[in-house]
């Protein structure tokens, strides 16, 4: 069976120490985390910049420091920038990644409710933009879809073009204001995208592995970190990003799927011509 790529969400733009005290904040925590996760198996690491007090941030200064003192850590590892920021920020402060031409970035492909007042708003014409800015720059995309309609937004943009394959998507489950991320959730998605296309699944709190247990018996990929989900189970906090990655991987293995490496990672994604 394929090897399972493991992504790790390290900090998000939302979470805070309040909520756990491991989440990272500064440049040097987020680089400690990062190592720690990819020894563990990550092979991706998924990076939302903040500032030292845990202020989300697009800025590209502030991503050109935490990426390098990453790469310095693991510079084995696929660095995927967010294009998302955080809610209220306009296209243009979640393009300013792009211009550090990281290696992977994300591509939401929807608008959603995110709870309360808060709306993620990404319009047709945005997820054209982004779509152009990150093929331009010969980045490799990852589909962010909460919900099934923005799986068709993203094939109807492939058909016309917009969106180039290689197709690797990240079914995003469990997000208040979005689908569930129970079993007949997963189903759906998965039976969603087409033939020859890869995907991840990165489930929302109590989500994150009974999702994984669906997606690594299926033969995809799966996405864990502090992003997502603060716990190792019911009631314990992760003490560490390592903590949650360590656990996708042991099920990984306890299925018969062995760890991809960063390199295999390239190439089961077809990053940057690798297959």
């Amino acid at each position: 069976m394929t090897p399972l790529i493991i992504t790790c969400a390290l900090s998000g733009a939302e979470v805070t120490k309040a909520q756990n005290p491991a989440i990272p904040y500064t440049v040097d925590e987020m680089a400690r985390e990062a190592r720690a996760a990819v020894d563990a198996g990550a092979s991706i690491l998924h990076i939302h910049a903040r500032h030292d007090d845990g202020t989300p941030t697009q800025e590209a200064g502030r991503y050109k420091q935490i990426l390098d003192a990453i790469r310095a850590a693991c510079p084995e590892a696929i660095l995927q920038v967010s294009t998302g920021g955080a809610t209220g920020m306009s296209r243009e402060e979640r393009m300013a990644p792009l211009t550090l031409n990281p290696e992977m970035a994300t591509l939401d492909c929807g608008t959603l409710n995110f709870g309360g007042d808060e709306i993620f708003i990404n319009t047709e014409n945005d997820i054209i933009a982004f779509a152009k800015a990150i093929q331009d720059r010969g980045i490799h995309k990852e589909l962010e879809c909460f919900e099934k309609g923005h799986i068709d937004m993203a094939l109807r943009l492939h058909k016309k073009g917009y969106i180039t394959a290689p197709l690797h998507f990240s079914f995003v489950l469990g997000v208040n204001g979005g689908m569930t991320g129970e079993e007949r959730d997963f189903r759906f998605l998965r039976g969603s995208i087409p033939d020859g296309a890869t995907y991840s699944v990165a489930g929302i709190g109590r989500f994150e592995f009974s999702l994984a247990e669906y997606a690594i018996l299926d033969g995809g990929h799966v996405r864990v970190g502090f992003e997502d989900n603060l716990y190792l189970e019911k009631g314990v906090l992760a003490q560490s990003n390592a903590d949650l990655v360590r656990k996708a991987a042991d099920m990984g293995r306890a299925y018969g799927r062995a760890i991809a490496t960063p390199d295999e990672a390239r190439r089961i994604l077809n990053i940057g011509g690798h297959s």
